[in-house]
């Protein structure tokens, strides 16, 4: 069985539409804390996405014999980690931050079979926001709503987010969360899914 161990509707829509059959069981872990601590030790929000994708892997409940799939996604602004905004009026004031400007989204897998990790990937997009102005920022927050809230950047590539983009350089899955080309090979090459 495959195990996803993530409580991400966006994950598992990407799983399904491939053609994977698995159980999606969120981990015991406090995503926080942890990235509280690497903040501390000085890791980059690259090394923090590699390292909580391995931690919800090895901590998500399994049965003997299940691969399991840890994944998680950091948003890098110039260095910098940046989290979920915790409001609309956050997600406002996130996107203005980010308008005009380029930053990365480092997405992080990590298969698992009885506490050992069989396979590690990674891909990092930059994305580029357009200078939009603050009557089209008004107009997107009113149509996407608290939705936002659920993206790190405040904005779904798969619908109207898409507009607040003027170029975008790396894989489209990695955008969404999940680098699921390499990811999928990993499964093939682990006999989980066909080949």
């Amino acid at each position: 069985m495959i195990v996803l161990a993530s409580a991400s509707a966006v994950r598992a829509r990407l799983l399904e539409a491939a053609g994977v059959a698995f159980t999606a069981v969120p981990p015991e872990l406090d995503e926080e804390a942890v990235k509280a601590r690497m903040l501390a030790a000085g890791a980059s929000p690259k090394a923090i996405a590699a390292h909580l994708a391995e931690a919800k892997a090895l901590a998500a409940p399994a049965g003997e014999g299940d691969l399991v799939i840890g994944a998680d996604q950091t948003l890098d602004l110039d260095g910098a980690l940046v989290d979920k905004a915790a409001s609309l009026a956050e997600a406002r004031e996130r996107l203005r931050a980010l308008r005009g400007r380029a930053h990365t989204l480092h997405a992080a897998a990590v298969l698992a079979r009885g506490g050992e990790i069989l396979w590690r990937g990674q891909a990092s997009p930059v994305m580029t926001l357009r200078d939009v102005s603050d009557a089209f920022l008004e107009d997107y927050l009113a149509a996407e709503g608290e939705s936002v809230l659920s993206s790190v950047g405040c904005y779904r590539l798969e619908s109207l987010g898409a507009q607040l983009f003027s170029h975008i350089d790396g894989d489209y899955f990695a955008v969404l969360g999940l680098p699921l080309i390499p990811l999928l090979a990993a499964l093939r090459d682990a006999g989980a899914i066909a080949s």
